[in-house]
Formats: C-alpha cells, structure tokens, sequence
C-alpha cells in the first residue's frame, strides 16, 4: 500500500481504466462495491497505487478533480493538527465499511486531502 495515494475524480470511470490499463498496464486490485458500477476503482501500477472515483460532475478546470489520500497512523489525532498548520476541516472522521477510517480536509491552496488509516479487524 502506497502512503501517498493520488486519487482522481471523473464523469467517465470506464474511459480513464480504458486508459490507465491500456497505456501503463494497471491492474484493477479493488472495487467498491464488489459489484455493479464502482464508486471507487483502486489500480495497481507497478509499485504504485491510483484510485479513480466516479461523480456524475467532477468539476471544471477551476473546481479540483485530483485528491491526494494520505495514510496517517492516527486520523483523529492529525486531524486535529489540520486547522493550526493552515488547513481546512471537510468532513469526518468516518469508518467506512471498506475497512478505513477516513476524513476530508484541504491544504492551505484550497486541495483536497483525504486522510486514512485502516481500521483494525475486531
């Protein structure tokens, strides 16, 4: 698992695996959900991890369409960092039932970050 994930939004999921398959070999390594149209594709590319997320209207060239997905040991405890180092709180933290716990931020510049941390098997 990478620590920095890039992870980009798009209206046409299937265009950009067409691509990312075709021209640099990605593999499809996870699905969420398993089945039916995704909201997430995770792909393998070499040693590296991309994400593409489906949403309807991802944004013109002014809104951002690419977010970093950072894993941190602690969600909660970097979270509460974000707001004194320039940042902004988004949302979160949730548990997702694809097994992270999960929260939105952005940087200084506006971007989005998603922070994750796994969540351990109970």
């Amino acid at each position: 698992m990478s620590t920095i994930q890039p992870v980009i939004i798009t209206a046409d999921q299937d265009l950009l695996l067409d691509f990312y398959t075709k021209l640099f070999g990605a593999e499809e390594i996870f699905r969420v959900p398993e089945a039916g149209p995704a909201f997430y594709l995770g792909l393998r590319i070499g040693d590296t991890d991309l994400g593409l997320v489906a949403k309807a209207n991802p944004g013109t060239v002014a809104a951002p369409r690419i977010l970093l997905s950072i894993g941190v040991d602690d969600v909660d405890e970097t979270l509460g960092r974000v707001a004194a180092l320039g940042g902004s709180v988004r949302s979160g933290p949730n548990d997702m039932p694809w097994g992270q716990r999960v929260a939105h931020i952005q940087d200084p510049d506006g971007n989005p970050v998603n922070l994750t941390q796994p969540i351990p098997a109970r």
